[in-house]
C-alpha cells in the first residue's frame, strides 16, 4: 500500500466534516450480526441491533484517502469509478463525468484489469461504431447488416460507454461497496492497482488500500464521499495542498 503523510486538519474543520457526515447519515452501519470482524474497532455503538459507525475514526480514514486522491490529481492519474448497485449508479456516473474519468455503473466485466487487452478491443469497437454512425460511415452496409450491428453495439454500449477513451489500465479505483464489487476489488489487488473504497460494517477491509468506513447504501452518504473524492482530485490538479 502506498504510504501518505497524515493530513493536518484543525479541530473546527474536522468537526464540520463530522457534522456533514452525520447529516448525510454516514453513521448507519448494518445489523451487528452482519458485522465483519475487520471493522469492529470502527464501530461506536450498537443501537436497536444496528451498528453505529464512529465518524471520528471515519474522518481520519477519509483524510488518508483524500491525500492519496490529491496526489493522483496532481499527477493527472486516471481513476476508475465503480458503483453498480442501484443507489450508487447515478452518483458514480455523475462524479466520474465531472472529472472526465471512466466509470462502471452497470456490471463489472471480468478482466477489465487483468485482461485489459481484450477489453480495449471492445472499447475501440464501440468507439469506431459511434464515429462511423456520426460520419455516415455505416451507409455502405445493407439495412439488415446495420440492424445486426446496432443490436451488438447496444449491448456493448450498456457495459462499455463509461470506459470510452480508456487507453490503459487505470491508476486507481474508487469503489462504492467493495463487498458488492468484490470482483473489481480482487482484480485490483491482484494487479497492484490501489483501491479507495466506501465500505460499510459488513465489509472485509483487509486488502483495501484506503477503506472509508461509512454508510455505503444511503444515497446522501454515497454522494458526500464521492464528492469529497472529486473535490480532492480537483484540488490536486490545481496544485493545492
Amino acid at each position: 500500500m502506498q504510504k501518505v503523510k497524515t493530513a493536518t486538519v484543525n479541530k473546527t474543520d474536522n468537526d464540520k466534516i463530522i457534522e456533514a457526515m452525520f447529516q448525510a447519515g454516514a453513521q448507519y452501519g448494518y445489523s451487528k450480526t452482519r458485522r465483519h470482524p475487520s471493522v469492529s474497532k470502527y464501530i461506536y455503538a450498537t443501537k436497536n441491533k444496528g451498528d453505529i459507525i464512529n465518524l471520528e475514526k471515519t474522518s481520519k480514514l477519509l483524510d488518508e484517502a483524500v491525500l492519496f486522491i490529491k496526489n493522483l490529481g496532481a499527477q493527472n492519474k486516471t481513476v476508475l469509478f465503480v458503483g453498480t448497485k442501484p443507489e450508487a449508479k447515478v452518483v458514480t456516473k455523475n462524479i466520474a463525468e465531472s472529472l472526465s474519468m471512466p466509470y462502471v455503473m452497470e456490471r463489472w466485466i471480468g478482466g477489465t484489469l487483468s485482461n485489459f487487452t481484450e477489453i480495449k478491443k471492445r472499447i475501440m469497437e464501440l468507439e469506431n461504431y459511434q464515429k462511423d454512425t456520426a460520419s455516415g460511415g455505416l451507409d455502405k452496409y445493407t439495412k439488415k447488416e446495420r440492424v445486426v450491428m446496432a443490436k451488438k453495439m447496444e449491448k456493448l454500449a450498456r457495459y462499455y460507454t463509461g470506459l470510452l477513451g480508456l487507453k490503459k489500465t487505470p491508476d486507481a479505483l474508487f469503489i462504492v461497496d467493495a463487498r458488492s464489487e468484490h470482483i473489481a476489488a480482487t482484480e485490483a489487488r491482484k494487479s497492484g492497482t490501489p483501491v479507495i473504497a466506501l465500505v460499510n460494517s459488513d465489509s472485509n477491509i483487509k486488502g483495501i488500500d484506503f477503506p472509508v468506513i461509512a454508510n455505503d447504501s444511503g444515497i446522501p452518504s454515497i454522494k458526500f464521499f464521492a464528492a469529497a473524492v472529486a473535490h480532492a482530485y480537483k484540488e490536486g490538479q490545481a496544485g493545492k495542498n
